[in-house]
């Protein structure tokens, strides 16, 4: 136990009690990896590359306790959220849903909602540029899936999810490093501009 010039005290656990939240600390694995991609796309934003944001959920928030600062005690969603991200890069509308899957072999597709592909479905229609960011926590890898690719799959209805071999096979890998942490911009680039670049 440390105590701190202003008075907060740190309790430094042994390796063998660090091992005992393994299961927490995989748990949150899938808030890491969006906390990840929001530091990557400020990174980008500072770096003046492109302006990418997280779409915050419309809520309407019905009581507030005031008594130690401004708690919501109660709150619905207004609507259903579309997805994830959306902003521009290089002159094109980019909008894109985060999924992650902890399964070895496919990502469900349970988790991406009819209105979720509907909305996709019209960013496509207006020109822009729609797709997955899909993090595969069994082998540590993020892939790119164009948005077309997933709505053909969950329109087909052939299967409930679609497998792992099918995303690295027709994905892009996103590059893991440390600032940014993910290279999202690059694999739009390859996707999306690489007769640009040619």
């Amino acid at each position: 136990m440390i105590k701190y010039p202003n008075g907060k005290q740190m309790n430094f656990q042994s390796e063998s009690k660090k091992s005992k939240n393994k299961d927490t600390i995989y748990k949150n694995r899938g808030m890491d990896f969006e906390n990840d991609i929001n530091i990557s796309l400020e990174y980008f934003d500072g770096a003046g590359l492109a302006i990418i944001t997280k779409r915050p959920t419309p809520i309407n928030v019905v009581r507030v306790d005031y008594t130690h600062g401004a708690k919501i005690i109660d709150a619905y969603f207004e609507k259903q959220s579309t997805t994830d991200y959306n902003g521009v890069y290089r002159g094109k509308y980019i909008d894109f849903e985060a999924k992650n899957t902890k399964s070895k072999t496919s990502l469900p597709l349970h988790n991406i909602t009819p209105h979720q592909i509907s909305h996709l479905e019209k960013v496509i229609k207006y020109g822009g540029i729609a797709f997955f960011v899909i993090s595969l926590e069994s082998i540590d890898k993020v892939y790119l899936l164009d948005a077309s690719y997933v709505i053909s799959f969950y329109k087909s209805k052939e299967r409930a999810s679609i497998p792992v071999s099918e995303i690295i096979e027709n994905g892009i890998e996103i590059k893991q490093g440390y600032m940014p942490r993910y290279q999202i911009l690059e694999a739009i680039d390859e996707a999306y501009f690489h007769e640009e670049n040619n």
